[in-house]
């Protein structure tokens, strides 16, 4: 199943994003990611997201994850498991020079909704 992510690349600063299974760490969709290898990126959140999971499980947080930021010198890399099918998440790459990352948490949470499974 692909999904099309291609309404992604209209986020100020967009470089790739990646619809990825949270489980196997497979890529299910692309879009862009010029120098970034989403295959190896997704593969490599996906134990980012599974160690926080195991974190807030030991910590006993009777709350879900919104999304993660991990924050680089020239990037914003954006990981956001979808509310309504936990085992996937978005992983979205912006240049930090060119985005808004409040617009682009909150456009990224509208593609989620938009999201068909």
């Amino acid at each position: 199943m692909a999904v099309d992510l291609s309404a992604l690349n209209t986020i100020d600063g967009f470089v790739g994003a990646a619809l990825v299974d949270g489980n196997s760490g497979m890529s299910m969709g692309q879009e862009g990611g010029g120098p970034i290898d989403l295959d190896v990126a997704s593969a490599g959140n996906t134990e980012v997201v599974q160690a926080k999971r195991r974190v807030a499980k030991s910590l006993k947080l009777k709350d879900n994850i919104e999304d993660m930021l991990i924050t680089l010198g020239k990037q914003y890399h954006l990981i956001r498991p979808l509310s309504e099918k936990e085992d996937l998440f978005l992983y979205l790459v912006l240049d930090r020079n060119k985005s808004n990352l409040g617009m682009a948490r909150h456009e990224l949470k509208e593609f989620e909704a938009s999201v068909e499974m």
